[in-house]
């Protein structure tokens, strides 16, 4: 498949931009990424698992990327870096570079803030006062920025992105369509049977080079300000409650939902479909599994998971039963073995 800008690079050209070494026809002409199963002419495959290394002997690939472990298992024209993966990643982003969106405001926005030249504003799109947005900044149709909302030079909004009013975004982000940041948390205090409704005057505050996946929500603060830390990446539909902090270089995959006043140092990687319960605390560089529930605070880095293994429902239903009456059967080895210590003592 080609290039969506149509750009052909060599490999010689590849490396110059990206280091590795070429091995090989270093003026090989490639024109896309693909995977070693999926390529062809003017192709550059690249193996990161090596659950397909055999496909090295398969593809039909006009150049390949590989680690140095590799570098003698394939005759193609390759280049050999120390993180294939991410090597590809770069080479595709050289290849399919972002479509350069024209400047200006269209007719149809309403902005009611003085704007750097370099912007552009896409159709029917809302800006309220005191907007303040850096050099170059893109916000595609339907968006509505409210009052006093800051934006970094370089950052992407796509279509129907909703940014309430104080809210800040850093430099060379991307925040996808439907995304809402700042909306209200989830703050109710309990009267008479009744619930009273806690403003929410915090603000959301997000970093740099963040990455915002499709209708994801993230809450404004109660008191203190929701932080996403620079360099983090989430994905699409995942709910982020007020007061939560990311630190720098968080992932968080679809579908995950972390509730309110969750704290994420560095580095930790939060899977699908995961919960994450309020006040918790997990520790730079740790991994929660896919589906995994976590209620306490976790301050060693690792992978932790709490998943019930998928069965076939019989035996689930069995296991579950089992499952109820644990602590019932933990109390029962207790007088076992308080039984057996004291016959012990006795012979």
């Amino acid at each position: 498949m080609p290039a969506a800008a149509g750009v052909v690079l060599s490999l010689a050209d590849i490396a110059a931009h990206l280091g590795g070494d070429v091995f090989g026809d270093a003026q090989t002409q490639i024109s896309q990424v693909a995977t070693l199963a999926s390529a062809g002419a003017g192709d550059i495959g690249f193996l990161a698992n090596l659950k397909y290394r055999q496909q090295l002997q398969t593809t039909r690939a006009s150049a390949v990327i590989v680690s140095l472990d590799f570098v003698d298992a394939v005759d193609l024209p390759r280049i050999v870096s120390k993180n294939p993966y991410a090597y590809y990643a770069r080479v595709a982003g050289l290849l399919n570079p972002r479509s350069k969106t024209p400047s200006g405001v269209h007719p149809s926005a309403n902005c009611a803030s003085t704007l750097p030249d370099t912007v552009s504003i896409g159709p029917n799109v809302t800006i309220g006062s005191n907007v303040v947005l850096g050099e170059s900044v893109v916000i595609h149709a339907g968006c509505v920025v409210a009052d006093g909302v800051k934006i970094g030079a370089g950052t992407v909004l796509y279509p129907n992105v909703t940014i309430y009013a104080y809210c800040e975004i850093g430099c060379d982000s991307i925040i996808h369509a439907g995304v809402v940041i700042g909306a209200d948390g989830f703050g109710f205090a309990p009267d008479a049977g009744q619930w009273v409704k806690i403003p929410q005057i915090g603000r959301v505050v997000i970093g740099n080079d963040v990455e915002i996946g499709a209708n994801t929500t993230v809450d404004r603060g109660a008191l203190d300000d929701t932080l996403i830390g620079d360099g983090c990446k989430i994905d699409n539909q995942i709910q982020i409650g007020h007061n939560c902090v990311l630190g720098k270089h968080c992932v968080v995959a679809a579908c995950a939902a972390i509730a309110g006043s969750v704290t994420l140092e560095d580095h930790v990687t939060i899977g699908g479909a995961a919960m994450i319960a309020g006040h918790v605390t997990i520790a730079s560089g740790a991994v929660i599994s896919g589906g995994s529930l976590v209620m306490k605070n976790i301050t060693r880095p690792g992978q932790y998971t709490s998943v019930f293994p998928l069965e076939e429902h019989s035996h689930w239903l069995h296991n579950a039963a089992q499952i109820r009456h644990l602590a019932k059967l933990a109390g029962r080895v207790s007088e076992l073995e308080k039984t057996l210590k004291n016959i012990t003592i006795k012979d």
